[in-house]
């Protein structure tokens, strides 16, 4: 759909479309389940230490606790559930997290919960959430169609701000009556729900991994596909420029609730509360917003309006208008982070989901807790009111550079894999083992097609260096006027057979046959082998 104005927006998919699915329901329900155990665990643990001394800083490294494991674990996360069956690896993290949430009951219940443990216990929850969130994001490609994964990152948002609604208020009320102990024990049963629907979970097209890499290997090839994709990296600049500013919202509102507005852990809830209405209500309206204005004119507004919000909770002390500020601010958020999400999804090939989706959590939760800690740092030294009118400031700068690096339009690219190489032939079959792997391609191209051609094969070094090449040159031949050398390093033949079978998408496929049909006959391929390398007995592979 193309708006007068002459920017393409889409048509709409139904914000209920994925529930159609069975399979991907029944997850979603369990998965809900787990978010408000999850939120009430929050609640709990922040409420915990709220008259502590210091309370500002403890407060707000509850949420870094939660958050830094994705900092430190996302893409180790991301290469696990890439490389071994995603299921098993779900059940095993949720299982882990029980006992978790069953260590902070007894422990709570007992009275033996120092501020230090409850941040460790904390700690290793956000441990398992950093192992679960991209083997759970991975998942959910195969589990609806295409066009409707942004309503499904939708309804993923839909569920944490569903909880976000019913489990801190859930948990101001009982906090309020029976202490936090019952809420910690609440979460561990929404964990084993959420396990048990994994459990009877059966994929009917579970992932066909030959041999599966190696985790050092398939580490490096997550981070080198990154590296080198100036889509990701816009993408991933959008998320941090957005969450560091929100986050002061989410990490001192507890501060706000006690100290300016006088309520108790039930008030805090119903603070939590209005934002994850306003982050359903984002959730609801996102097909009917994409059908109205491009997404980086609604980063725009929604980055005016969550500083908007921002400036209100901090200045105002009327309960009533701070719940409608915090409506439009909880908008923004789901809108924002579903968006880019989605639009990583879409971008990522299969081999890489994973890690690809890892590294979009080590931004989105490393900003968070990053920002949780310099917000609560900044309330103790400077004050509440400032930290918040310092972060509503960053939010609308933010904004505005919406404008100056957009979100990337990524309609009509290919992503799907495709093997298209020819099966390669050559005198001895490697170990897979064997490595660095040199390989060298020849291209004879006319005078007059040579510029076009220097710009097509700027785009094949962007796909090899994406699928595998540590290093890449175009050299011209020096003994000739229309030869060229394509010269690129892969770390091992291993490396070097995945980069050319299930790693290459569509759009790759047409940039290199795009730099073929510029070139005068086939192009001379040659495969340069450690001197040392010595044949093996393995089956040929398909490059």
């Amino acid at each position: 759909m193309v708006t007068a104005a002459g920017t393409s927006v889409e048509a709409p998919v139904s914000a209920w479309s994925p529930l159609r699915t069975a399979v991907y329901r029944n997850l979603w329900l369990a998965l809900l389940a787990a978010n408000i155990g999850t939120w009430m665990q929050t609640v709990g643990a922040q409420w915990l230490l709220v008259h502590q001394p210091n309370a500002s800083t403890l407060v707000s490294l509850v949420q870094t606790a939660s958050l830094l494991p994705m900092l430190l674990l996302a893409l180790p996360a991301g290469a696990l559930a890439d490389t071994f069956d995603r299921r098993h690896l779900l059940i095993s993290v949720q299982l882990f997290m029980v006992a978790v949430a069953g260590a902070l009951t007894v422990l709570t219940a007992t009275g033996r919960m120092p501020p230090a443990l409850l941040l460790t216990l904390t700690f290793a929850f956000g441990v398992g959430q950093a192992l679960t969130l991209p083997a759970w994001a991975a998942v959910i490609p195969e589990l609806v169609p295409r066009d409707q994964l942004r309503a499904a990152s939708a309804l993923g948002s839909i569920s944490v701000n569903v909880a976000r609604a019913v489990g801190p208020a859930a948990a101001g009320v009982l906090i309020a009556k029976a202490g936090a102990a019952p809420v910690f024990a609440l979460n561990a049963a929404a964990y084993l729900i959420f396990a048990l629907a994994l459990f009877r979970w059966r994929p009917g097209n579970a992932r066909a991994v030959e041999v599966p890499e190696r985790f050092t290997a398939a580490l490096r090839a997550g981070g080198r596909y990154v590296r080198h994709s100036p889509v990701v990296r816009r993408l991933l600049r959008r998320a941090l420029v957005f969450v560091i500013p929100a986050s002061a919202l989410w990490a001192l509102l507890p501060l706000i609730a006690s100290r300016r507005l006088g309520m108790d852990s039930s008030g805090y809830g119903l603070l939590l509360a209005a934002l994850g209405v306003g982050a359903i209500l984002g959730g609801l309206l996102m097909p009917w917003i994409r059908t109205r204005i491009t997404a980086n004119q609604f980063l725009l507004v929604a980055g005016a309006f969550y500083g908007a919000a921002l400036i209100v909770v901090a200045t105002v002390r009327v309960v009533p208008v701070v719940l409608v500020a915090l409506l439009p601010a909880g908008l923004a958020w789901v809108t924002v982070l579903a968006n880019v999400n989605a639009e990583i999804q879409l971008f990522l090939p299969g081999w890489v989901r994973a890690r690809g989706l890892a590294v979009y959590q080590v931004v989105q939760g490393g900003g968070q807790a990053v920002g949780a800690f310099a917000w609560g740092v900044l309330s103790d030294t400077a004050g509440l009111v400032t930290a918040f009118y310092v972060a509503a400031a960053l939010m609308l700068v933010g904004a505005v550079t919406s404008q100056i690096w957009p979100l990337p339009d990524l309609r009509g690219v290919s992503k799907d894999p495709t093997a298209y190489l020819p099966r390669l032939e050559l005198a001895l079959e490697p170990d897979p083992r064997v490595g660095p792997v040199l390989v060298e391609v020849t291209y004879t191209v006319r005078q007059e097609r040579e510029q076009e051609f220097l710009k097509a094969m700027d785009l094949v070094r962007g796909f090899r260096q994406r699928t595998g090449a540590m290093r890449w040159g175009l050299f011209r031949e020096g003994e000739t006027t229309n030869r060229f050398a394509e010269v690129y390093m892969v770390p091992s033949w291993d490396e070097h057979l995945r980069q050319h079978g299930g790693r290459l998408t569509g759009a790759d496929q047409e940039a290199e046959e795009r730099a073929k049909e510029l070139a005068e006959g086939e192009p001379e391929v040659r495969h340069l082998l450690p001197a040392a390398a010595s044949a093996n007995t393995a089956p040929d592979r398909t490059t």
